[in-house]
C-alpha cells in the first residue's frame, strides 16, 4: 500500500514560490541590464547625427542679430555657427549682445533677409566655415586610396616655395573635414601645406563592412593611407592634427604606422585620450547606472558581442587609453583641451601631460567648450600653435 504523499507545509510552498519569483526576476533583471549595455554600447558606435537642440526665438533682420535659447555653448563668448533647417541654411555669430536665464542675443554674421524663414530649432556649431572656398586658400581636392576604397580630401598647398613639412588635419566624431578648416589659415600662414582629410563611416568617406566607428581602432589606417599619400606627393615630414575622436586617430597612427620616422608632432585639440573615460563621464550624464556602463565597455572588446553591436571586430579600450601607452609615445605632442570641455573631460589630457612632460605640452582652457578653443580665443590657439612650431622648427614661417 503506498504511503499518501505529505502536502508541502505553507512555509516551505511560499519559500519555493518566493525563490522561484526571484529567479524569474532576476533573469529579467539580468537581461534587461544586457540588452541596455549592448545598447549603450551600439550607441557608441553608431556614426551620430546633427541634433537640432536650441531654439530659436527669433531674429531682427534690421539689427541683424538672433535670440537663442540659453545654453552652455549659445552663451560662450567668440565666433561660431549655426545650423537651422537641418544643412540649408547655416548661419555665422558673433558676439553675445545681451542675456538672461532664458536666453541669449547674439550678432548675425551672415546676412538674414526680411521675410527670412528659419527653424525653430537649431544646432550650434564651432565649425565656423563650411567650405574650402571661404578661406580665400588655394586647395584641390584630392582622392586617397585605403584599405576601404577612395577618401576625399582638400589639400592646401603652402604659400609660395615647396615645403617638405605636411599637417594631416583629421576632424572627430559625428563630423567632417569642415571641422578643420579652423586650422587651415594659421598653418598657411606658417608655411605648411595643408591635408583635410575623410575616414570610413564619416558621411564623405566610403563605408567600412560593419559601417560603424572603431573609436580610432580601425580609421587610423585609413589615416596612416593619407599619411603615406603625403609622402608620395613631396612631403618629408607630416604633421598630426586631429579634433575630439580624431585625437584618438591620430594618436593611433603615432603609435601603430610604419611611417612612424616621418611623423613629426602631434597636434591636438578637445582629444579622446581614454575612452573608458569618455564613455563613463557621458553615460553618468545620461544618468545610465554603473553597472550598465562597464558592462557597455566590456561588450565593445568581446568577439561575439562586438558582431552584435558593430558587425565589426572587437575594440580593445586598452589599446585606446593613451595614457596607460604613455611610454610607448615618441613624438611632440601639443594638447590643447579645455577644463569646461562638457563631453570629453580634460583628465585624460592632464594625466598624459603628466606622465611625458618630455613630450607633451599642455595648452589648458576654461571656459571653452569641447572643440570650441578656436571660437572662444582664436588668438590665444593659434599664437599657441605658432609658438609650438617655431620651437621645434616645424614651420618656415612664411
Amino acid at each position: 500500500m503506498k504511503t499518501p504523499r505529505r502536502a508541502a507545509s505553507p512555509v516551505l510552498a511560499a519559500a519555493r514560490a518566493t525563490f522561484t519569483l526571484a529567479g524569474a526576476l532576476g533573469a529579467a533583471v539580468a537581461g534587461a541590464v544586457g540588452y541596455l549595455s549592448l545598447r549603450v554600447a551600439r550607441t557608441a558606435v553608431t556614426p551620430a547625427v546633427r541634433v537640432a537642440d536650441v531654439a530659436v526665438h527669433g531674429f531682427d533682420t534690421a539689427a541683424q542679430t538672433i535670440t537663442l535659447a540659453r545654453t552652455p555653448d549659445t552663451v560662450l563668448p567668440g565666433r561660431y555657427g549655426l545650423f537651422t533647417g537641418g544643412t540649408e541654411r547655416y548661419l555665422k555669430l558673433g558676439a553675445v549682445l545681451a542675456e538672461d536665464g532664458l536666453s541669449v542675443r547674439r550678432k548675425l554674421l551672415t546676412e538674414v533677409d526680411a521675410g527670412t524663414e528659419i527653424a525653430p530649432f537649431a544646432a550650434f556649431s564651432g565649425w565656423y566655415w563650411l567650405s574650402p572656398e571661404e578661406l580665400h586658400v588655394p586647395f584641390t581636392t584630392v582622392s586617397v586610396g585605403t584599405p576601404v576604397g577612395a577618401c576625399p580630401a582638400w589639400l592646401f598647398p603652402a604659400a609660395g616655395a615647396a615645403a617638405d613639412t605636411w599637417v594631416i588635419a583629421v576632424h572627430g566624431r559625428g563630423t567632417t573635414r569642415a571641422e578643420v578648416l579652423r586650422a587651415v589659415p594659421v598653418l598657411h600662414e606658417e608655411g605648411l601645406p595643408v591635408l583635410c582629410v575623410s575616414y570610413r563611416n564619416d558621411g564623405e568617406a566610403p563605408r567600412s563592412r560593419s559601417g560603424h566607428y572603431g573609436l580610432g581602432a580601425t580609421e587610423w589606417r585609413d589615416v596612416d593611407a593619407a599619411v603615406a599619400w603625403a609622402l608620395r606627393n613631396g612631403a618629408r615630414r607630416v604633421l598630426l592634427m586631429g579634433w575630439s575622436m580624431g585625437g584618438a586617430i591620430v594618436l593611433q597612427v603615432a603609435l601603430n604606422s610604419s611611417h612612424a620616422e616621418h611623423i613629426a608632432g602631434v597636434v591636438l585639440e578637445s582629444p579622446v585620450v581614454d575612452w573608458r573615460l569618455v564613455l563613463g563621464f557621458q553615460a553618468q550624464r545620461m544618468r545610465v547606472p554603473s553597472p550598465v556602463t562597464r558592462l557597455a565597455m566590456g561588450a565593445l572588446g568581446r568577439s561575439w558581442t562586438s558582431r552584435v553591436i558593430r558587425r565589426g571586430d572587437p575594440i580593445s579600450l586598452d589599446d585606446l587609453d593613451i595614457v596607460s601607452r604613455a611610454g610607448e609615445l615618441d613624438h611632440p605632442i601639443l594638447l590643447l583641451h579645455s577644463d569646461d570641455d562638457g563631453f570629453v573631460p580634460a583628465d585624460a589630457s592632464h594625466r598624459l601631460a603628466a606622465e611625458r612632460p618630455d613630450l607633451v605640452t599642455l595648452e589648458s582652457f576654461r571656459t571653452a567648450r569641447h572643440t570650441k578653443l578656436w571660437n572662444y580665443d582664436e588668438r590665444r590657439w593659434n599664437e599657441a600653435i605658432r609658438e609650438w612650431l617655431r620651437e621645434r622648427s616645424l614651420t618656415s614661417g612664411a
